[in-house]
């Protein structure tokens, strides 16, 4: 196969933390040949992980993509507001592109993107990385061989972690939605995706209720600072800056965890750095003073071509993370639950069997195995080495996603007003 050569513009969690060693971890398939940050001390690391020359090192994607083409691909890995501008010059430039989802958090700008790649006959390729777990590709077989029947209603919830919204969504990047996206898209075209793909149907209508409860000034505890290292009450806290970085057992670099969301904080995480970013940075904020303005919950109700109806749910108030999927069809149930890797099967007058996904693979690292098969799907396929899979994700076919998605957020706003799709697609 050909050895395909990759320029990553965006040196975050996604594009150096979990892109990056893909190439390590399949070397004949992929080589890091430029790379593109506006942070210097990202840039440096990067060209000493993957030995990259000073030439081809860049304090910004615009100033690489000013280049004449360096690399068969481009990882387009920088924030959401940025995805149109950098995918649109990377493709004029002739490359084709892994490109972080959304799309973009504006409705035109993922219609132009979708004709001009069509025009210019490049591949791109959004990251969906749930597509590409051994967890959705198995419930999407089932459901593909009518396992339970003709599917009629999905219950869908994307339990997002109470750190994970504190860290990402209240504190972190994707707290605004002006200076990024609305919670619904950023976080959850994800599963606006999967619906889609697992039903293999269009949405029809869409109508939304939900909004920011929890995370705002009038909700801050009694006593409580503008920075969790002045607060009077943060022993009694969970957001607490030092439990989520330092402390806690899943994520605390303390117990052992130096990366995500820990190295988010600093590259190369320690405790003084740590310490330094809780004291100083956008991290170590009170999450009830914070600029966020996202959702911690919301609902939409989706009906689909054909008759199908589902509701996803999107809640900040838990303790686990994970999906859990309820598929109602014709001839039975499934219950589907992404953080214990099992599917439950159960037949109508038949007997019910479980699908262990630990028992067919030990590889479920980086969004339960989805992240290096991706990756790994999309170099193939630009080095003529594959053809496009079920789980393929073109940018045309994860429109739709970003669809739902909008039409749930003008309802949302609306007042939960029915939204009829034809709105988005003609």
């Amino acid at each position: 196969m050909k050895k395909i050569r990759v320029a990553i513009i965006g040196l975050g969690s996604r594009g150096l933390n979990t892109y990056a060693p893909c190439a390590e971890l399949f070397p004949e398939k992929m080589e890091i040949v430029a790379v593109a940050d506006i942070r210097p001390e990202r840039v440096e690391l990067a060209k000493k992980l993957y030995n990259i020359p000073d030439g081809m090192c860049f304090d910004s994607g615009e100033a690489l993509l000013a280049r004449e083409k360096l690399a068969d691909a481009a990882f387009i890995c920088t924030q959401d507001r940025q995805h149109f501008g950098h995918a649109s010059a990377a493709l004029e430039r002739g490359y084709d592109l892994l490109l972080e989802k959304p799309i973009s958090p504006d409705e035109e700008e993922c219609r132009k993107l979708v004709a001009l790649a069509e025009k210019l006959g490049r591949r791109v390729s959004v990251c969906h990385v749930l597509r590409f777990t051994p967890f959705y590709g198995e419930l999407k077989r089932l459901l593909d061989e009518k396992t339970v029947g003709e599917v009629v209603s999905v219950q869908h919830i994307e339990n997002v972690i109470y750190w994970h919204q504190a860290h990402s969504f209240v504190r972190g990047n994707w707290r605004n939605s002006v200076e990024s996206s609305p919670m619904i898209l950023q976080k959850c075209c994800h599963d606006a995706d999967l619906l889609v793909w697992l039903l293999g149907r269009r949405a029809s209508k869409v109508s939304s209720f939900g909004g920011l409860y929890e995370f705002r000034p009038e909700r801050a505890p009694e006593g409580s600072a503008e920075r969790c290292v002045d607060c009077a009450v943060r022993e009694s806290c969970p957001y607490d800056a030092e439990k989520i970085y330092l402390t806690n057992k899943e994520t605390g670099l303390l117990r052992g965890n130096k990366w995500w969301p820990v190295d988010v904080l600093a590259s190369e995480p320690d405790e003084e750095k740590i310490r330094r970013a809780i004291a100083e940075g956008p991290y170590g904020r009170c999450v009830y003073h914070c600029d966020n303005d996202v959702c911690d919950h919301q609902v939409v109700n989706i009906a689909f071509e054909g008759g199908a109806t589902a509701q996803l749910t999107m809640a900040a108030f838990t303790k686990r993370g994970g999906r859990d999927t309820v598929i109602l069809g014709t001839q039975g149930e499934i219950i589907a639950n992404l953080s214990e890797e099992k599917i439950h099967v159960m037949p109508f007058g038949g007997e019910n069997y479980d699908v262990d996904i630990r028992a067919m693979t030990s590889d479920l690292s980086g969004h339960a195995g989805g992240d290096t098969r991706l990756v790994e799907e999309f170099v193939e396929l630009v080095g003529g080495e594959a053809e496009e899979s079920v789980r393929t994700t073109t940018l045309a076919g994860s429109t739709e996603s970003h669809y739902i998605a909008f039409a749930a957020e003008r309802s949302r706003v609306e007042g939960g007003r029915v939204v009829d799709m034809k709105e988005f697609r003609d």
